[in-house]
């Protein structure tokens, strides 16, 4: 089991460390060397023993000096997004997962997507209200900018985590370089520029395929082209939200009734289950559970992921019902999934979430001019 290294190792403590270059007062617990312009390009899924497996196909992002930091629990988008865009734990933010119960409700709420049962609205600062790294920039004087498609804009994942920004709509990879070209001539800069389709790949066909390479490539070529058009006194650094593993087994828990028995509702995602148990029924969930997956998953209870520090140091008491009263978490290359209420999902040949290296290691690599 990889813990998450908050507190010097993870994306939690990049957000600050950025700002620290530009010379903001703050952490920098990366210790990040100062800078006029600051990149931070965003490949989802770009993780770091994945790239280590194939430098043939991004010799430029091989080739770069950099080190490994840990995603932080779950290792997934809307987690690390949020990590990134606040500076803060999973703990600290409340965004536990993809799929996270609504106290009271007896509903989950898609965290990537923001949706909710019956067309229902959550409010972004109400489901996270901690203010953002952007914000802070903003407050002294720096603008912020956000290099990403059109899509992306406006939606509730985006006004959670990245509040404070100028947004800058970009859909081809000639868009977002040029985006970002024009937005590093600022001085200072504070630039993140997102790339999701290596993730989307990864997701459907499995990493390390030829399709996947393809666009591991891709990844390589537009790296490249930022770095080589940045200006004088520019730092740019390459990192990812998490890594990935291909599913070489199933269980669907929806079908298995030792994992349906007392269930309420299963959420999470299939390398991170947050298992939601009907009352009275948490102590015989986690029981089935753990000796259903006994060979094949860390389980444990709410209280025990929490005092293990997979959220953080602390998870405010405010989001501690978000949390699973059950946590399931694969340590073999298993997928829990849950083919009618997630039949997508269950589709899919590349997972993340959980706490093994390929999911957790994620790339902090860097240019300089």
């Amino acid at each position: 089991m990889l813990t998450p290294g908050y507190g010097g190792g993870s994306l939690t403590d990049l957000p600050d460390s950025l700002l620290a270059a530009l010379g903001l007062r703050g952490p920098n617990a990366l210790a990040l060397e100062p800078a006029d312009r600051v990149c931070l390009f965003l490949v989802d899924g770009l993780g770091a023993d994945l790239l280590r497996a194939h430098p043939e196909a991004a010799p430029f992002l091989s080739g770069l000096a950099g080190r490994t930091l840990t995603a932080g629990f779950p290792a997934t988008t809307v987690t690390s997004l949020c990590s990134l865009g606040t500076g803060l734990t999973p703990g600290e933010h409340g965004m536990l997962g993809l799929m996270l119960a609504v106290p009271g409700t007896g509903h989950l709420f898609n965290c990537l997507r923001w949706t909710l049962p019956g067309h229902q609205v959550m409010d972004p600062e109400e489901w996270q209200p901690a203010t953002t790294v952007y914000q802070r920039a903003a407050e002294a004087g720096i603008q912020s900018v956000y290099v990403a498609p059109a899509e992306f804009e406006g939606t509730g994942l985006t006004q959670a985590v990245y509040r404070g920004v100028r947004y800058a709509s970009a859909e081809t990879v000639d868009e977002r370089v040029a985006r970002v070209h024009e937005a590093m001539r600022e001085r200072p800069a504070h630039v993140t520029v997102y790339y999701g389709d290596l993730d989307a790949m990864g997701h459907m066909v499995g990493w390390g395929g030829d399709d996947w390479l393809r666009q591991l490539a891709i990844v390589d070529d537009m790296a490249q082209r930022i770095a080589e058009g940045l200006p004088p006194g520019s730092a740019l650094y390459i990192t990812a939200d998490h890594g990935m593993v291909n599913a070489t087994e199933k269980i669907d828990a929806e079908s298995v009734p030792e994992l349906a028995e007392g269930v309420a509702l299963l959420g999470g995602e299939a390398r991170a289950r947050h298992v939601y148990a009907r009352p009275g029924a948490a102590k015989q969930v986690l029981e089935s559970w753990r000796a259903t997956l006994r060979d094949k998953a860390w389980v444990v209870s709410r209280e025990e992921a929490v005092e293990s520090g997979w959220f953080g140091p602390r998870v405010r008491d405010a989001w501690l019902e978000r949390i699973g009263d059950v946590v399931a978490v694969p340590h073999t290359d298993l997928a829990i999934t849950a083919s009618a209420t997630h039949p997508f999902e269950a589709l899919f040949t590349g997972y993340h979430g959980s706490l093994t290296p390929a999911e957790q290691h994620v790339p902090l690599l860097e240019v300089r001019t």
